[in-house]
């Protein structure tokens, strides 16, 4: 097993079933910061184009304050052992062990329960529907 997988926390799907309601959470806070982001990127990236000339923007201050609360966000989930894929969709990974290998268990909020899992080399478009067995 590679030494990115040794360190990871390996979730039964009934603890990362659990986590649902809390990551729902994070991970809609999660997307409004990155929407503020996003809406500031054209002015900052004008600032950053200035840098050189000694401007500035006035969303600054407060695209700093989104983009701290974006990474502290991020950093609350990995705390939890979940990994997250896709900032867009909010797409998370709960590692999972499955007939002795480790899989990921997939989940997006949309989604009403985690019903998915893919080899860790696949990735989302190699996603398989969760056997009964799963856990």
């Amino acid at each position: 097993m590679s030494q990115e997988l040794d360190n990871l926390r390996v979730f039964t799907l009934g603890e990362a079933r659990g986590l649902l309601p809390k990551l729902r959470k994070l991970l809609s806070r999660l997307s409004s910061e990155r929407e503020i982001l996003i809406s500031m990127r054209d002015e900052v990236n004008r600032a950053r184009a200035q840098s050189k000339y000694g401007g500035g923007t006035r969303v600054g201050s407060s695209y700093l304050t989104h983009l701290m609360s974006f990474s502290e966000i991020v950093q609350e989930i990995e705390s939890l052992g979940v990994l997250v894929k896709d900032f867009g969709t909010g797409l998370v990974d709960f590692p999972h062990e499955l007939d002795g290998r480790i899989v990921y268990l997939c989940w997006k909020p949309d989604e009403d329960e985690i019903g998915w899992w893919h080899e860790v080399d696949t990735g989302f478009a190699g996603r398989h529907p969760l056997g009964e067995d799963s856990d």
